[in-house]
């Protein structure tokens, strides 16, 4: 072995000792809580008060609804906004593969045929296989395969939280389909009642204890209760024709629902607010994309250091235009080339900062998404309670409303008040018995915001990504 050899060798050595350096760790999920929120920590127990237990898992299953549950499954396998979320998964996986590739070898093949005709004149032929292989010697390739990873885990995390969307979007819509069944239900209940007492309106006027006054008003109730009807058919439709996009239909608005509201008599375990931060998918995306920032700027910082390029290649050609100097065939080559950057304006420093912004930027976003997290699970909770207490008042309210009507419709009957006043208590009863289809539908829509704020997942969720694509593979048999 010659002298150059050895340096050759030695240097190469050198530079495999340089790669093992250890790269730095993004922060953990106790490290960002504790640094960026810092004036926000969260407490043991929620403030709205909840029941204690693991959460809810499968949280579509438990509304016993099996329609509902179909509808979730049609719109997980045709919502065109989750096919979407879907292709940026596989974006993503494809950016870890074209990342972790540059941690391997490269090899290339140059072949040239033609002869005296061929190319440019030259007459050369041959071919010529050359490889490099950038040593890590910093990291900076370790770096951007991990940034890599983490953008991906992050997608998958933001994928979790588009499912649950949608899910719960379903949902909502369905309930709220629902009370626009029931609404328009009673406004063609109470647009019969009304008819009765035009109908009995005509009938005190013939017998001569009625008034012309009576009549009218009872024409007018009428069609107050048949423009409320026609405006409640309007409102359904647009309600059907909402979840139908959903589902990725056609909005024909042909879908029918129940006139029956699913169950909602179920309590809700909320767990601890810090176990929100590891559960719910847009969290944990934030925190993946806290680390890809991370990685990003560790590559930015060591790509102002000097890169070692292993280089080897073999050649064989030959030329039909001018005899070329004798030598092995083919021929073999080894090599290691340094590139340095020495000035480039202050552009590669430049870009370390950016990256160094980028990372508080994603840091600030992260507290920002777990702070809207607290808040929604609070504020769900919060209106649940509200909910939950007004149902009994509001029913109480109903059947005084009715009792209230019957009486009147009885003095109205033997002559001892006018139909004025039944028709004002007829308005009345119809306000409050819509009211409670309203609370009704708002208790099931709120109980689905704590399920989604809580981070809850569903029958056929998919795992969020907490290993990369690179380990997941390693580790299969």
């Amino acid at each position: 072995m010659t002298l150059s050899s050895k340096r050759f060798w030695w240097l190469v050595a050198v530079a495999g000792l340089g790669a093992g350096c250890a790269t730095k760790r993004p922060p953990d999920q106790a490290e960002l809580a504790k640094e960026a929120l810092a004036n926000a920590q969260p407490p043991a127990q929620w403030r709205a008060g909840a029941v204690t237990g693991s959460v809810q898992n499968d949280w579509i299953a438990v509304f016993a609804d099996p329609v509902l549950t179909r509808l979730v499954a049609e719109a997980l396998s045709y919502n065109n906004d989750l096919r979407a979320s879907a292709a940026r998964v596989e974006q993503a996986a494809a950016g870890v593969r074209i990342a972790g590739a540059q941690a391997l070898p490269a090899v290339d093949l140059l072949g040239r045929f033609g002869g005296k005709m061929g190319g440019d004149g030259s007459g050369l032929n041959g071919w010529v296989v050359s490889a490099s292989w950038e040593l890590d010697l910093w990291g900076r390739v370790r770096y951007a395969r991990r940034s890599a990873e983490d953008q991906y885990a992050s997608t998958e995390a933001d994928f979790a939280a588009a499912r649950q969307s949608i899910a719960a979007l379903v949902a909502k819509s369905w309930f709220l389909a629902t009370e626009a069944a029931l609404q328009r239900q009673l406004a063609r209940q109470m647009l019969g009642s009304s008819e009765q007492s035009v109908q009995l309106a005509g009938q005190r006027q013939r017998v001569g204890v009625g008034s012309d006054v009576d009549v009218a008003q009872a024409q007018v109730n009428r069609q107050t209760f048949a423009d409320a009807e026609r405006q409640l058919d309007l409102s359904y439709t647009k309600a059907v024709r909402s979840l139908e996009l959903l589902l990725g239909r056609y909005p024909a608005a042909e879908l029918q629902t129940t006139e029956a509201w699913p169950r909602v008599d179920f309590a809700v375990a909320a767990g601890v607010p810090s176990e929100l931060l590891e559960r719910r998918p847009d969290i944990v995306a934030a925190h993946r994309r806290v680390a890809a920032a991370f990685n990003r700027a560790g590559e930015a910082q060591v790509a102002r250091l000097p890169r070692l390029t292993l280089t080897a290649g073999i050649s064989s050609i030959s030329s039909d235009m001018f005899v070329m100097q004798e030598r092995p065939d083919p021929l073999g080559s080894v090599g290691l080339s340094l590139l340095a950057p020495l000035f480039n304006a202050g552009a590669l420093k430049a870009q370390a900062e950016a990256r160094a912004a980028e990372q508080k930027q994603a840091t600030a976003v992260w507290a920002q998404t777990a702070l809207r997290a607290f808040s929604e699970v609070e504020t769900a909770l919060s209106e649940e309670a509200t909910l939950r207490q007004r149902e009994p008042i509001i029913e109480a309210q109903t059947r005084d409303s009715q009792r209230v009507l019957d009486l009147q419709n009885v003095r109205y009957r033997v002559g001892s008040t006018d139909l004025r006043t039944v028709t004002q208590q007829q308005l009345a009863v119809y306000s409050v018995r819509s009211t409670m289809l309203r609370v009704q539908a708002e208790r099931r829509v709120q109980r689905v915001n704590l399920l989604l704020a809580l981070g809850g997942g569903f029958s056929a969720e998919p795992a969020i990504a907490s290993v990369p694509p690179s380990q997941q593979q390693a580790s299969q048999p």
